[in-house]
């Protein structure tokens, strides 16, 4: 069974991932990416799929033209889990690398 993270780790988030927010009302963490265009986005998107398949936890999230929203928490866990935060490190090694 997947657990949620306990108090310490999530005190820690901000400093562990300091481009995600906790989302407000949920146990949650959300970013929002922008780029050049939609098709760069939809790139992006694809990425993460592939990500998020090979991790075999998938995001929720919304894609406007040239922003796309990505919210992460582990349903199985009934919030957020260390899945969640190892996927939103995967999502940011690829904005880091230039990918978009």
């Amino acid at each position: 069974m997947i657990e949620k993270l306990d108090a310490a780790a999530l005190a820690g988030l901000a400093e562990t991932l300091p481009h995600w927010q906790v989302t407000e009302g949920q146990d949650a963490i959300r970013r929002e990416f922008r780029f050049r265009d939609f098709s760069a986005a939809w790139g992006f998107m694809a990425r993460v799929a592939l990500l998020a398949e090979a991790q075999d936890h998938h995001p929720d999230w919304r894609n406007v033209w040239n922003r796309v929203e990505i919210l992460l928490t582990t349903h199985d866990a009934g919030g957020l889990s260390a899945r969640d935060v190892q996927m939103a490190r995967a999502i940011d090694a690829l904005v880091d690398a230039g990918v978009p």
